[in-house]
């Protein structure tokens, strides 16, 4: 398969040792500029990474959203970025449909909808049972302030352009990054869009965050981004 032009994708990683080669190799298809960004890691994500001849910087080690803003640096203007979880919960093979819209002068930044192509973690438990919860509130509340209609603000799995996620001078240091991303995007007048794209249970391991412990901290970052 032909790569992709001025294409860069960058995946946060900790301790993902049993996947992040996976993951890397399936990008690889698209393009050989892949960052990923080590959130201090104890086991051979580091290493695996670089065998792969992946870019790695090393993220501070406060979260997620700390390791998204370490990579801003590392891109161009010019690159549609994709990030990609290294759990494997994403399809890269869904990173042409992701990029299309940006590509064809329709969006400047696009998310994978989990709402619309089905997802393997949203439904179960407590956590599951908060997250879609939480997600669907927020989305609600950024499409009645915006006057726009998307299903999900809170996949990982997304495309931007280099320069617009450069301009949105992104400041939180978890997961509330992603909602953080959609609401400065469209504060800026820049253009959202979606695409489905499904969602599957991570590979090995359980997720780190428990949304029971920072659900309070959604609801404070969208008022926060939202309304001031």
């Amino acid at each position: 398969m032909q790569l992709i032009e001025n294409l860069c994708v960058v995946i946060p990683a900790k301790d993902e040792e049993k996947t992040i080669g996976e993951i890397i190799n399936s990008c690889k298809q698209f393009t050989e500029n892949i960052i990923v960004v080590d959130g201090n890691s104890i086991d051979k994500t580091r290493d695996i990474a670089e065998n792969l001849k992946a870019k790695v910087i090393i993220d501070p080690g406060k979260g997620k959203g700390s390791g998204i803003r370490a990579s801003v640096e590392h891109v161009s203007d010019e690159d549609i970025v994709v990030f990609i979880d290294a759990d494997g919960s994403h399809e890269a093979n869904d990173i042409p449909k992701l990029i299309k819209p940006i590509q064809d002068g329709q969006a400047d930044h696009v998310t994978g909808s989990r709402l619309l192509g089905g997802s393997s973690e949203l439904h179960g438990g407590f956590d599951e049972f908060m997250r879609l919860t939480g997600s669907s509130f927020i989305t609600f509340c950024i499409n009645h302030r915006f006057k726009i209609r998307l299903s999900d603000s809170q996949n990982g799995f997304r495309a931007i352009r280099g320069a617009v996620l450069k301009d949105l001078n992104l400041k939180e240091n978890i997961t509330t990054i992603e909602q953080e991303m959609i609401i400065k995007t469209l504060k800026k007048k820049y253009r959202m869009a979606e695409v489905p794209t499904h969602e599957y249970k991570r590979k090995y391991g359980e997720s780190s965050i428990k949304m029971r412990k920072v659900f309070f901290k959604y609801v404070y970052s969208f008022i926060k981004y939202l309304y001031f």
